[in-house]
């Protein structure tokens, strides 16, 4: 049986059509499947970004805060002190500039630190102990009332030993009854070191 040329035409185009059809269909389903498998590891990622938090840190209260030196005073003109309340921290500062940070405690809720603007007061020692609270500290200097509200060192109980469970909450919860708890190498180097009316700001 002859085939006429235009029969061949339409047999080849007919031929050529069903071949790219097909060849889409494939493709198509491959694009699906694709997508199909990467549906769930997407989720997954997402949802494991949003639960990810960060590990406290462990602080060393013996130690200073930060690794580097502390900052050598006599070479700035206005250095002053800010405690900032929420970030539970102290600023070392020469005018804005930060010097050194500080972890601190300060008052817990009833035995609030008093805010405002103060200054470092004559009034400093090496050691003190109140037989009210039962709790007592090292390295102390006054900022307000002249010895009533002070920086010093992680708390002692009356064997002059360091309450390990109040220094651990160091840089993190507010829990001192109204003065400003640093590690005891921080508390030593301010009262070896800071000068009396230095302008104190707790915020």
């Amino acid at each position: 049986m002859k085939i006429s040329v235009h029969q061949l035409i339409w047999v080849t185009i007919g031929a050529i059509s069903l071949t790219i059809f097909t060849g889409f269909g494939h493709l198509f389903a491959r694009h699906h499947q694709a997508i199909a498998s990467n549906r769930p590891i997407t989720k997954v990622s997402h949802s494991a970004t949003k639960v990810t938090t960060p590990v406290p840190e462990t602080v060393d209260w013996h130690k200073p805060s930060l690794s580097r030196p502390y900052p050598k005073l006599a070479k700035y003109d206005d250095i002053n002190i800010q405690v900032s309340i929420k970030k539970q921290r102290v600023y070392l500062k020469n005018h804005d500039q930060t010097l050194y940070t500080m972890l601190a405690s300060t008052g817990k809720h009833g035995s609030d630190t008093p805010k405002g603007h103060f200054e470092i007061q004559a009034e400093r020692g090496q050691h003190f102990f109140n037989t009210q609270s039962g709790e007592g500290a090292n390295y102390w200097v006054s900022f307000k009332d002249h010895g009533i509200y002070l920086f010093h060192s992680v708390p002692v109980d009356a064997n002059d030993q360091y309450i390990v469970k109040e220094a651990q909450q160091l840089g993190k919860v507010a829990n001192s009854h109204g003065c400003i708890r640093l590690t005891i190498a921080d508390a030593k180097w301010l009262y070896e070191n800071i000068s009396t009316h230095t302008p104190v700001v707790v915020s």
